[in-house]
């Protein structure tokens, strides 16, 4: 059995298998999936796991270069938005872009993983780096 880190098998592989530039959605309970794009559906009801839970397990084994998130996220949701911003990686860049422009990057996620959340807008795309030459 594996001691620490993320334990559920399908989303450890996946993580491991992240290139550089990869895309990594980690969605809401109800974030549209795109055709052919493959889903880890962690949700086992409302509220778990928890979107920012889920994303700071998946922070702690991916090297990420870069994230994007809603706009609409602070209008709509300000409290996880502040919790959000509490937990983003100060170093990290992060993009701000329409909940529509979000969905359309999704398209080209090597997977979405799906968390228990339902606060509105709880979705971020994480984009993979590499742990030598920069980012």
């Amino acid at each position: 059995m594996k001691k620490s880190g993320i334990l559920h098998a399908e989303l450890s592989r996946l993580v491991a298998s992240m290139g550089h530039g990869d895309l990594l959605v980690i969605g809401d309970a109800g974030m549209p999936v795109p055709g052919g794009v493959p889903t880890i559906d962690l949700a086992l009801r409302h509220g778990v796991p928890r979107f920012l839970d889920t994303l700071t397990t998946v922070l702690s084994e991916l090297h990420v270069e870069a994230g994007v998130v809603a706009d609409e996220m602070a209008a709509v949701s300000p409290e996880l938005s502040a919790a959000f911003a509490a937990a983003w990686p100060r170093d990290i860049p992060l993009r701000r872009v329409s909940h529509d422009q979000l969905k359309e990057l999704t398209r080209t996620a090597r997977a979405l993983v799906r968390t228990g959340e339902c606060t509105a807008y709880a979705n971020v795309v994480l984009v993979s780096g590499v742990t030598f030459g920069g980012r």
